[in-house]
């Protein structure tokens, strides 16, 4: 095995050559721990906004936000976008005055769902370990299919990542090391399409000096803090003793003291369990009354059961979130008698939990999700509503329908006014 490959051909190089001796690219992977490293990061490259470029090559040389909405939220952009200050979380009006030029297009999940679903299973054919963190993106662990594959977990995944590219469409960029933290790290560092690697040798030096403000998982307060503690980079966090960031920051201080040193000892765990599913929406003018909001809530229960259903997976516990025109949060539970999935159940549990709410308060933001999530096993119906059955199944009907004809073949609730045609 070679410490070095194409990333054109894919085949070995020697580790000193310019150029690959046997397709002339000089796109070429190396480090000195390339073939004793197994622990992997993939994450897909603006992976909504790509689906859409590939889908519509007019959009190719496009900035292209994904999104919508005077007062939503960017929920990906391309790197087009990006390069103009456009990034993830911007409200819609700030992104539209750093790129007035991009293409604004509505997210379609359940593609997005679809086209995840085919990436993480070619991440399955090179090894079981597969972790996923979110719909673009997941942990690996190669150890051991050295003999499985011929290949070092290098190579495999530098296979993996042309058949994505080849077979999806899109691009992903890998991160490569010994350790969660570092292949996470890893990935983010050479954006997109790379293929960056943080062996044991490098990582001392190379996580002194990272500022604390990017360690994944320290937000803006808790980064802060640090600063004004005195703890502006991993270098300064090292000064200081686990049991001194212990007692001064908690557990959050202890994994700091950990990460700084290079200690992340969590195992790729493909059984890690998503915690929920939800669906949310910003208006572009605040609502109060509760037929409007009602209205606006059906569409997102809609989305959140596609989800659902897609997954196989069912909820104990049904949500509603609302933020006031003063920017309160509110977020509102309520455990169902079993589990469910379908949009009928989310939204008449959603709808009961919205009717407790005060008159007249004016909301700029509504939400709805399940959590608690297991294994769907069908539809059982609620045995305390007759007519659950019944509309269970029409929904069923209804999911056909759409698949086969559309989106728009089925209009049923509230665009129609939902719940099974009471009003």
């Amino acid at each position: 095995m070679s410490g070095a490959y194409c990333r054109t051909c894919l085949q070995p190089v020697p580790p000193d050559a310019r150029a690959c001796p046997a397709c002339r690219s000089r796109r070429i992977l190396r480090h000195d721990e390339l073939d004793a490293l197994s622990i992997a990061h993939i994450d897909c490259d603006a992976f909504f906004a790509a689906i859409e470029k590939r889908d519509d090559p007019s959009l190719e040389d496009q900035p292209v936000i994904i999104g919508g909405g005077r007062r939503g939220v960017v929920s990906t952009a391309c790197y087009v976008a990006r390069l103009n200050g456009v990034r993830s979380a911007m409200p819609m009006f700030k992104a539209l005055k750093a790129c007035p030029d991009a293409v604004v297009v509505r997210p379609r999940m359940s593609v997005y769902a679809a086209e995840g679903r085919r990436i993480r299973a070619m991440m399955q054919d090179v090894t079981p370990l597969v972790e996923p963190v979110s719909i673009d993106e997941a942990f690996l662990d190669l150890s051991g299919t050295e003999r499985l594959h011929a290949a070092s977990p290098a190579l495999t995944l530098l296979r993996l990542q042309t058949r994505i590219q080849t077979e999806v469409g899109v691009t992903v960029s890998v991160g490569l090391s010994f350790n969660k933290f570092l292949a996470k790290t890893a990935s983010d560092l050479d954006k997109p399409n790379g293929f960056a690697v943080i062996g044991r040798g490098e990582a001392p030096e190379f996580l002194a000096a990272m500022k604390v403000s990017a360690v994944y998982g320290v937000g803006p307060v808790f980064a802060k803090k640090l600063n004004a503690d005195g703890l502006a980079t991993l270098r300064d966090v090292l000064k200081r003793s686990e049991s001194d960031l212990a007692r001064r920051y908690g557990e959050s201080g202890l994994r700091l003291a950990r990460i700084a040193r290079g200690i992340d000892n969590r195992a790729v765990n493909p059984e890690r369990e998503r915690k929920s599913v939800s669906a949310e929406t910003t208006f572009n003018d605040d609502i109060a009354d509760k037929t409007v909001l009602k209205d606006r809530l059906w569409p997102l229960c809609v989305k959140v059961a596609d989800r659902m259903k897609a997954d196989g997976i069912a909820g104990r516990v049904a949500s509603l979130k609302l933020k006031t025109d003063t920017f309160r949060t509110l977020s509102r539970r309520r455990t169902l008698s079993q589990p469910a999935q379908l949009a009928d159940t989310l939204f008449r549990n959603a709808v009961e939990l919205l009717d407790r709410e005060p008159d007249g308060v004016r909301y700029r933001l509504i939400g709805a999700g399940y959590s608690v999530l297991e294994p769907a096993l069908g539809d059982s119906g609620d045995l305390l509503d007759t007519g659950a059955l019944k509309r269970a199944r029409a929904e069923r009907a209804m999911d056909t329908a759409r698949a086969r004809f559309g989106a728009s073949a089925v209009m049923k609730g509230r665009l129609l006014k939902p719940g099974g045609g009471e009003r």
